[in-house]
């Protein structure tokens, strides 16, 4: 059983905030959360530049700024819980 919801750390997990909730989802499960296709899409709009678009994934950039949002995945219908890692976050190059 893996660790994912726990809530023994303040501030960790898939009920964090900012960069530090980007980070533990694009880590989460050995990064194959970060890909993987929400349930649903979820309408935002970009934290970075303001533009709506689709979250489909739960690690994505905004396609019109690049600005990373995440959701975790127990919060994966809450367009409220999108989560922006800040302007100068990127996302590390595919290998």
């Amino acid at each position: 059983m893996c660790d994912c919801g726990s809530s023994r750390t303040p501030g960790a997990g898939p009920f964090a905030s900012g960069r530090t909730l980007v980070e533990f989802v694009m880590n989460a499960h050995g990064g194959s959360v970060a890909a993987s296709a929400l349930p649903q899409g979820l309408e935002h709009n970009c934290q970075g530049c303001g533009k709506p678009f689709i979250l489909e994934t739960f690690v994505q950039s905004c396609p019109a700024c690049g600005g990373v949002h995440a959701v975790s995945p127990p919060r994966a219908t809450d367009p409220s819980a999108i989560q922006f890692a800040g302007a100068d976050f990127v996302l590390p190059k595919a290998a």
